[in-house]
């Protein structure tokens, strides 16, 4: 591997996507409280490892590209597997299931068809990924048994469907009209 890439937070970043299968295995295996720890450390190294980089002057490519992938997988797993234990509701994981299969082949697309596009999420997005990373972690800490609040996630659930859906229309929107501007040239060239 690159030295230059061996950064502390490309190494917390490794470290975070190393977890994954931990997680997977400890819900799994209904060891949430494990479980819970786990995510949360993940999250928390999700913070330092981009604060560190941006602190440090330490972005890499690697890193602009393997951060969001651990996010994105940590939360797709643990969506998962709480909707296979029956602690989400199925129609929630599948909403977060297709707002993030949407958001990974536009960019795909615009990638391959239209330009390269550096991902940066949009405000609604970290809202939705805020809202995500609370909605997860309290079904956690009831299923852990720490704080039942069961009864309050019915709203929360609400909330998240209503942020996938807005920041999922968000990211076709705003891809649809950056393509809309970048083809305007080629029709205006003949």
């Amino acid at each position: 591997m690159n030295p230059r890439l061996l950064t502390l937070p490309n190494i917390i970043t490794i470290a975070r996507a190393l977890l994954i299968p931990v997680i997977a295995y400890m819900l799994a295996t209904r060891a949430f409280g494990v479980a819970l720890l786990l995510f949360v450390l993940c999250a928390a190294g999700d913070l330092i490892d981009g604060v560190l980089a941006r602190r440090w002057n330490q972005r890499t490519r690697f890193g602009a590209i393997a951060d969001p992938l651990a996010d994105k997988l940590t939360m797709l797993t643990v969506t998962l597997m709480l909707a296979a234990e029956g602690l989400l509701p199925g129609w929630l994981a599948a909403a977060v299931i297709a707002r993030d299969v949407v958001i990974v082949f536009g960019a795909i697309a615009f990638h391959f068809l239209i330009h390269e596009y550096e991902m940066a999420p949009t405000r609604l997005s970290k809202l939705n990924t805020a809202l995500e990373f609370a909605v997860l972690t309290g079904v956690l800490v009831d299923a852990a048994g720490i704080i039942e609040i069961t009864a309050g996630l019915e709203p929360a659930y609400a909330a998240l469907a209503f942020t996938i859906f807005a920041s999922g229309l968000n990211y076709v929107w705003s891809w649809g009209r950056r393509a809309a501007k970048a083809r305007l040239p080629d029709a205006d060239s003949r």
